[in-house]
């Protein structure tokens, strides 16, 4: 496995896996890698010849008040992690790189997809997320790009992205990896106390209660919502920050169910802010 931290670098060596009939698989990250990072890449090796991670803290998602500072860096162990399980090349940019002096061009998203839930949360947040990522495919060249489920947001809105860009890759879309008492694996997770740790299974339990709803017969949407947010604030530590009820192909609000309804939740225990998500059949 190789490390290159250089842009030109990364371009002319995929260029050139190109060009002799490989297919490249990619795994965008921001380092800190756990399991379900490892979930992305392992399908990655599994689907194409070469896989590339790329380990780089976007600053233009962070708002002034979020942890762009503090968010956990450790390359070493990262590429630990990536040698260990298959990967061929890891690229590390410098934000200089990236972003260098003067920079002022952004890719931004629908509205319509950003207005609610981590969008409305975190204001910019997506305008960086598909920045960087179209730098990224642009620069890399994959045929195949891996992302978790857990940040479904994020998943609906990239492969819009790709598909109005007709950028050529395919997204793949990943199975939310989840510690053994539901708690969907995340960097942020570093963060919590052992109180912390142990109040944040609400996030996973909330969810469930409104699955269970649904199965039971309940239809109001209204009522799931209700039942997810009285759950949530049975935890002292809990804070709700949103909870998201919406069609999941289109993203709507809904009156009442669709055939496929997606649950978004994010939710501050103590500072940490965490997200999660189900999907429910009518």
């Amino acid at each position: 496995m190789k490390i290159i931290k250089n842009i030109e670098e990364i371009r002319n060596t995929t260029k050139e896996l190109r060009a002799s009939g490989k297919s490249i698989g990619m795994v965008p990250t921001m380092g800190c890698l756990h399991e379900g990072h490892k979930s992305l890449i392992d399908k990655a090796v599994a689907n194409n010849d070469i896989v590339v991670v790329s380990i780089f803290v976007n600053p233009t998602q962070f708002g002034p008040d979020e942890d762009y500072d503090k968010y956990p860096r450790d390359l070493k162990a990262d590429a630990s992690l990536c040698e260990s399980a298959g990967v061929d090349y890891v690229f590390a940019p410098e934000a200089e790189q990236m972003y260098p002096d003067g920079y002022s061009t952004f890719v931004v998203p629908s509205e319509k997809m950003t207005d609610i839930m981590c969008g409305k949360s975190r204001p910019g947040h997506f305008r960086g997320v598909c920045t960087v990522l179209t730098k990224l495919f642009t620069i890399v060249g994959p045929t195949r790009a891996y992302f978790g489920e857990k940040d479904i947001q994020q998943l609906a809105i990239v492969k819009r992205m790709v598909k109005d860009f007709n950028l050529p890759l395919e997204i793949i879309g990943c199975p939310i990896v989840r510690e053994e008492d539901g708690l969907a694996k995340s960097s942020r997770n570093m963060y919590l106390s052992p109180k912390e740790r142990e109040a944040a299974t609400i996030l996973r339990k909330s969810l469930l209660s409104a699955k269970d709803m649904v199965k039971c017969g309940e239809k109001s949407p209204e009522k799931i919502y209700n039942k997810v947010i009285e759950v949530i604030k049975s935890e002292e530590l809990a804070r709700v920050d949103y909870v998201e009820l919406v069609d999941f192909d289109t993203f709507d609000r809904i009156d009442t169910l669709a055939e496929t309804n997606l649950i978004a939740i994010a939710v501050y225990i103590g500072n940490t802010r965490l997200i999660d998500n189900i999907v429910i059949n009518r």
